[in-house]
């Protein structure tokens, strides 16, 4: 991952291609060029369709990732409280175990309180509280707490294919 935004002119063709892959992710190129030409009037090969989005991907415009039905396992929000006395010596390694872990689905830096906030999959109650207890063994020092949210009841999982449609060089 880069802190730096994509370098890319989004094209409204890029625009359309975003937004049926988020409203499907499965379609093929083929079915993208169909699309493109029957919906939206662009006439383009599915060779070119299949560059874009090896393009847009390369570029960083969007990320793939598997992310396992919710029903498979235990999602839970946590989030890290600092303990100062400590921090200026510990604060990588804690940041790295939390980033690297094979529970971390998503990871991201917040203001607060609680600075450090990730979304952790675990397969059972048990596993996730085994994680904590771990956690603070190993970097007890830097984490003055851990504040975990049972996600229960996800009521929506997906990006909306309406809002590809605000990248018309209105970016914020």
């Amino acid at each position: 991952m880069t802190d730096d935004p994509p370098d890319w002119e989004f094209s409204e063709r890029d625009m359309y291609i975003l937004r049926e892959l988020s409203a499907d992710p499965q379609r093929s190129s083929r079915e993208l060029a169909d699309l493109l030409e029957s919906e939206y009037g662009i006439d383009v090969s599915h060779v070119t369709v299949s560059e874009s989005i090896r393009e847009m991907r390369d570029a960083g415009v969007f990320r793939e990732t598997i992310v396992p039905n919710e029903e498979l396992f235990n999602f839970a929000l946590f989030e890290f409280k600092f303990n100062p006395e400590h921090f200026a010596d510990s604060w990588h390694d804690a940041m790295v175990a939390i980033r690297d872990d094979r529970h971390t689905l998503f990871y991201f830096l917040s203001d607060g309180e609680y600075q450090w906030k990730s979304v952790m999959m675990f397969p059972s109650r048990t596993a996730e509280s085994r994680w904590i207890h771990d956690f603070y063994k190993d970097h007890g020092d830097v984490i003055q707490n851990i504040r975990n949210s049972v996600v229960h009841n996800v009521l929506k999982f997906k990006t909306d294919p309406e809002l590809f449609t605000e990248l018309d060089g209105e970016q914020s």
